[in-house]
C-alpha cells in the first residue's frame, strides 16, 4: 500500500540536549508497528512531534501526503492521526460515554447557532454522536459501563476508554503510548487482540510505544529502536531481536548476544 507516515531526519532539542536526533521512520499503511527503546530514548518526544505538541527543530513529517510540521494538535487530529498518552488522560468526573464523545469534536458538523438554538441538525448530530460512542465502546469491550463515571473503572478498562476516544475521530493512523502499561499478562493478550482488531476491522494503521517485549514481538510487523534520541535499529521482530546494538542498548555494553538470549 505504501507509507502512510514518513518521518525524515527529525531533530528536537531542549536546552541544548538532543531528545530526538536525526530520526527517520517509515510506517506502512495498514501495518502494526512499534517504537521501542530504554527509558529516556526519545519515544514519547517523537510522538509529541508527530502530533503537534512539539515543533521539530528540523526535519519533515509527511502524513497521508501532507506535511504536519507546524500544525497544531487539533489540525493533526483533523488530518487523520490520533493518539493515547503514556499517563491516562481521561476526564475523571465524566461518564465513560462522555469521554468518548469528546473525541469526535473534530468531525462534528454543526455551527454555534445550531448548538445555541438547538436546531433539528443539532439533535440529529447528537443522536449520531451517542450512537457512534456506544458502537466504539462495544468495539473495545466496555459498552456495559457506558454510563459509569470513568474514574470508577479498573485501570485496564480506563485504557480501553482512551483507545475508544482515540478512534472516535475516525483516524487513519492511531498512536498508542504504552497501551499495556500496568496490565497483567491476560490483559496484555486481550489488548494485543484489540490492536489487531483495530487494524483488521477498522482499517486503521497502528503504531505503539511499548515496553512489554512479549507484546512488541508478538504483534509488530516493523520495529524501530531508539536510544539516546537516535534510531539504532529497525526491521522485523527477528531482525531487531538479534541486533547487537539493541542488546547493548537494553542490557549494557558488557552483555554479549549469547548472554542476552539466555
Amino acid at each position: 500500500m505504501g507509507a502512510i507516515l514518513t518521518v525524515t531526519n527529525l531533530v528536537k532539542s531542549f536546552g541544548g540536549i538532543a531528545a530526538v536526533r536525526d530520526v527517520s521512520v517509515n510506517v506502512e499503511e495498514g501495518s502494526i508497528s512499534s517504537i521501542i527503546g530504554p527509558n529516556g530514548a526519545g519515544k514519547t518526544t517523537l510522538f509529541n512531534l508527530l502530533t503537534g505538541i512539539y515543533k521539530p527543530d528540523s526535519g519533515s513529517i509527511m502524513f497521508n501526503g501532507q506535511s504536519l510540521v507546524g500544525k497544531r494538535p487539533d489540525q493533526v487530529n483533523k488530518a487523520g492521526m490520533s493518539r493515547t498518552f503514556q499517563n491516562i488522560r481521561l476526564f475523571p468526573s465524566m461518564t465513560v460515554i462522555e469521554n468518548v464523545m469528546v473525541g469526535m469534536h473534530s468531525r462534528l458538523k454543526i455551527s454555534l447557532f445550531d448548538a445555541i438554538v438547538r436546531t433539528k441538525k443539532f439533535y440529529e448530530q447528537e443522536a449520531h454522536v451517542v450512537e457512534k460512542a456506544h458502537r466504539l465502546l462495544k468495539f473495545v469491550g466496555i459498552d456495559e459501563h457506558a454510563n459509569e463515571i470513568s474514574r470508577n473503572l479498573p485501570y485496564g478498562d480506563q485504557r480501553r476508554i482512551e483507545v475508544a476516544r482515540a478512534l472516535a475521530s475516525d483516524p487513519k493512523l492511531v498512536l498508542l503510548d504504552e497501551p499495556t502499561a500496568g496490565m497483567n499478562p491476560q490483559e496484555s493478550t486481550e489488548a494485543m487482540n484489540l490492536f489487531r482488531k483495530i487494524r483488521d476491522e477498522l482499517g486503521v494503521t497502528v503504531v505503539l510505544i511499548e515496553h512489554d517485549m512479549r507484546v512488541v514481538m508478538g504483534i509488530s510487523e516493523y520495529i524501530a529502536v531508539l536510544d539516546y534520541g537516535q534510531k539504532i535499529s529497525e526491521g522485523t521482530p527477528n531482525d531487531v531481536r538479534n541486533d547487537p546494538r539493541v542488546i547493548e542498548a537494553y542490557l549494557g555494553r558488557r552483555t554479549t548476544s549469547t548472554e542476552a538470549a539466555q
